[in-house]
């Protein structure tokens, strides 16, 4: 029997497009390559005005309506299969009622902030409405599970993939060592701590350059302890970048350095491994799944400057290891956190849930 394959999916979405959500861009872009029509809500405008060149080349601010006065209208001309929202806030809300609108099955994706920090009050109740729940590693999918009690088998541990053909190894020369971290400046990113081991690798003598790529609430706090610990010509805020700036970036990285409290998956991480870069993280959320210690990188708890500063100084001081280790990235984002991947792993639970809704009907 021939499975029913999705030929029309709804994304719910707070905001679109949102510079710090490249993954969901390129997630749409994926589907919509993959011949399936696709319908964005999107229930507030973007703020900023850089935007990444995958929306524009895939279309995709053709495809999106704003405000939900709109959405009932616009599904009811679109009649899809299924609805999918990113975050189980208020984008999986607003696709609860969508979806008892259209009768048709909807499945969001949890991501961290929604798991970790700001979970919605009714999270098991959503989760339960949900065909499925989607999350991105398994840190998460167990978080989940022991949290707010939903069954194992209602959740898909699907990664956010990365275009391996895009962000590939390339390196470009340059004056100095390169450590590059991509995060927004918000407090959960710990870029303090990243200011502090940049600190003591000055001190010991160590020649390099710290490039932090993004922009958040943080930044005078930053900028202030940046100030005081004389890193003025060691470390540079760029702001924000689109994901043309950032895979230049990465592409002259020779460490990837990401310092968070807490994560679920981090894309930035993977686009770095996907560009043959070594990493040192700290070892939340899903990083120890895609960060291998001594193969891919090294993990550091958080909080330890002192490490996190050693590590780094390990892989600067040996090229041929670092070169080994962003090998190893390379080879493992290729075979398990490609977009390709990604889009396959979606589409086979959408089709799951499809023939599900079938025989059931």
């Amino acid at each position: 029997m021939k499975k029913n394959r999705p030929t029309r999916i709804a994304y719910v979405l707070k905001v679109f497009p949102k510079l710090s959500e490249t993954f969901v861009a390129r997630e749409i872009a994926e589907i919509k390559k993959r011949g399936i029509s696709v319908c964005i809500l999107s229930l507030k405008r973007p703020e900023a005005s850089v935007v990444h060149d995958i929306v524009e080349k895939a279309g995709l601010e053709k495809e999106t309506i704003y405000g939900s006065a709109h959405f009932s209208e616009a599904l009811a001309c679109f009649k899809p299969d299924l609805i999918h929202a990113h975050f189980a806030t208020e984008a999986t809300a607003a696709a609860i009622f969508l979806a008892s609108q259209c009768k048709c099955p909807f499945t969001f994706t949890a991501h961290g902030y929604d798991v970790y920090r700001r979970p919605p009050a009714d999270f098991h109740e959503r989760a339960a409405k949900a065909a499925a729940v989607i999350t991105v590693s398994e840190a998460n999918r167990a978080h989940i599970v022991k949290t707010f009690d939903v069954p194992d088998e209602k959740i898909r541990t699907i990664s956010s993939g990365v275009d391996t053909h895009l962000f590939r190894p390339d390196k470009q020369p340059k004056a100095l060592p390169l450590i590059v971290c991509v995060a927004r400046l918000v407090p959960v990113k710990n870029l303090a701590l990243l200011l502090s081991a940049c600190m003591i690798l000055k001190t010991q003598g160590i020649v390099f350059q710290c490039i932090i790529v993004g922009e958040g609430r943080s930044r005078e706090d930053l900028e202030t302890m940046h100030r005081q610990l004389q890193l003025e010509k060691t470390v540079i805020f760029t702001g924000a970048a689109d994901s043309a700036q950032v895979l230049a970036w990465w592409q002259g990285a020779d460490v990837a350095v990401l310092s968070s409290s807490s994560e679920g998956m981090p894309v930035s991480l993977l686009e770095a491994g996907a560009c043959g870069v070594p990493i040192v993280a700290t070892a939340v959320g899903g990083i120890p799944e895609f960060v291998e210690a001594g193969e891919t990188g090294y993990l550091v708890p958080p909080g330890e400057a002192s490490l996190l500063a050693a590590c780094i100084k390990s892989l600067l001081l040996n090229p041929e290891k670092a070169l080994r280790m962003g090998n190893a990235a390379r080879k493992k984002v290729e075979q398990c956190f490609s977009i390709t991947h990604q889009g396959d792993q979606l589409l086979a639970l959408w089709t799951e849930i499809l023939n599900k809704e079938e025989v059931f009907a």
